[in-house]
């Protein structure tokens, strides 16, 4: 099982649309797949047409230790594809957990039994870098960062390499960043290219290669309850989902490879 985080201290740059699209690619392939919508506004659940019910138990519960992992999982309309909702109670959780002895273990250690059920799990990250984000990346093998093509988005891009870099050396020592993901892209922005230039230059091969563009299509998905990939296969937006998740997939082969 690999567990990677998709985080960035930005809202608004893709981390859900990425986080659902992967998913959704790996389950086509027959991996089990596990989304952690660990953000309180709860877009990965909305984007998955899931409705938010204060019976079922959430990723807050289990943050919390109200429910084990496994309770807080739902199956979705996609085979191989399952869920752990969010809730709004999220937003407070870093008080609770302030009293908690190595809390920012909770999530890792709530995780341990999962290790023989999926093939991924992947966490949608609010956008912040408080104990809840911490407890992903804590628990987590690698990184994906969604980069949208603007300025003020570098800025915010090396303040969260430091903390990934800093929760390595203190508290995970096998995070790595696993890539970095243009979004928001257009070809005809001079804004755009730039903003891929110093990127690529600065950070090389942990650049995907494919970006993703802006899109009304990828725009539109959520509204509908399903990924973009489901929603509108030929679009755009989706093909660069498909060729990112090759990408992805082509990574994940290098390295089992290189650990043989």
């Amino acid at each position: 099982m690999k567990i990677i985080s998709i985080a960035n201290r930005k809202g608004g740059v893709g981390k859900t649309t990425t986080t659902i699209n992967i998913a959704t690619a790996l389950s086509a392939i027959e991996k089990k797949v596990l989304v952690v919508d660990f953000d309180p506004q709860g877009n990965a659940t909305t984007s998955l047409g899931i409705v938010k019910d204060k019976k079922q138990s959430s990723s807050y519960d289990v943050l919390v230790g109200k429910c084990t992992a496994d309770e807080a999982i739902l199956h979705t309309e996609l085979p191989r594809f399952d869920l752990m909702p969010s809730s709004p109670d999220l937003a407070a959780a870093e008080i609770e957990l302030v009293d908690v002895e190595s809390r920012e273990y909770v999530l890792k250690n709530a995780f341990q039994n999962l290790s023989a059920v999926y093939d991924y799990i992947l966490i949608d990250c609010p956008p912040s870098l408080n104990l809840i984000t911490i407890n992903a990346l804590v628990c987590s093998d690698s990184v994906i960062v969604p980069l949208q093509c603007e300025f003020l988005a570098l800025e915010g891009l090396a303040d969260l390499i430091k903390n990934i870099n800093l929760i390595k050396r203190n508290f995970n020592r096998r995070l790595t960043l696993q890539g970095i993901v243009l979004t928001m892209y257009s070809r005809q922005n001079n804004l755009s290219r730039m903003i891929e230039a110093d990127v690529r230059q600065y950070f090389g091969d942990k650049v995907y290669q494919t970006v993703i563009p802006r899109s009304v299509r990828i725009a539109e998905a959520p509204s509908f309850g399903k990924p973009i990939l489901i929603y509108d296969f030929k679009s755009a937006g989706a093909q660069a989902y498909i060729q990112l998740a090759k990408e992805f997939l082509q990574q994940e082969k290098g390295s089992l490879n290189g650990n043989k």
